[in-house]
């Protein structure tokens, strides 16, 4: 009886141990696990140096000086009338409700990428609102999360906005 009593207590230590051991070997690991709200991130967050797009008042959002080629499936600019930014790559003109189209925002940076949530731009931010504020962008196709941070945004409805962001 002493024998099996021994095998339990054996058994036993060891099933205390296994199921302890992933929090104390894993720390803070909450991907995936909506429990503790955070969100498994499988693509590719662009940390390298920051560069500066702007597109003037009034400039041609057609021609591709005035579009941030960010990948091949993604051309940022904003039309003259303005309106919101858009995907000239993919819509010819901006919808307010869902462009840029192949994207989503949100408020925050790529440091806290797993615990942000993902919007279409007008329902992350109210364009009037947009300068200064750290914001990450999800390039949609190409799995890429880019931080971005707009310096302007012109409000004398001629389409112009400068912002930083960061690079591969």
């Amino acid at each position: 009886m002493k024998q099996l009593q021994q095998i339990f207590l054996l058994f036993a230590m060891i099933g205390l141990i296994t199921s302890c051991s992933k929090d104390e070997v894993g720390g803070n690991d909450n991907t995936n696990n909506p429990d503790m709200g955070g969100n498994e991130i499988t693509g590719e967050i662009w940390t390298g140096s920051n560069i500066t797009f702007s597109k003037a008042d009034g400039a041609d959002p057609s021609e591709e000086a005035n579009q941030d080629r960010i990948t091949n499936n993604v051309w940022i600019t904003r039309g003259n009338n303005g309106g919101q930014i858009f995907n000239i790559k993919q819509e010819s003109a901006s919808n307010k409700s869902d462009s840029p189209i192949d994207t989503e925002w949100a408020i925050g940076t790529t440091s806290d990428v797993a615990d942000l949530t993902f919007s279409k731009f007008r329902d992350a931010i109210k364009p009037q609102d947009i300068v200064g504020r750290d914001m990450v962008l999800h390039l949609i196709t190409d799995d890429i999360y880019i931080d971005i941070k707009f310096s302007n945004w012109s409000q004398s409805k001629e389409g112009g906005f400068d912002y930083s962001r960061s690079t591969q």
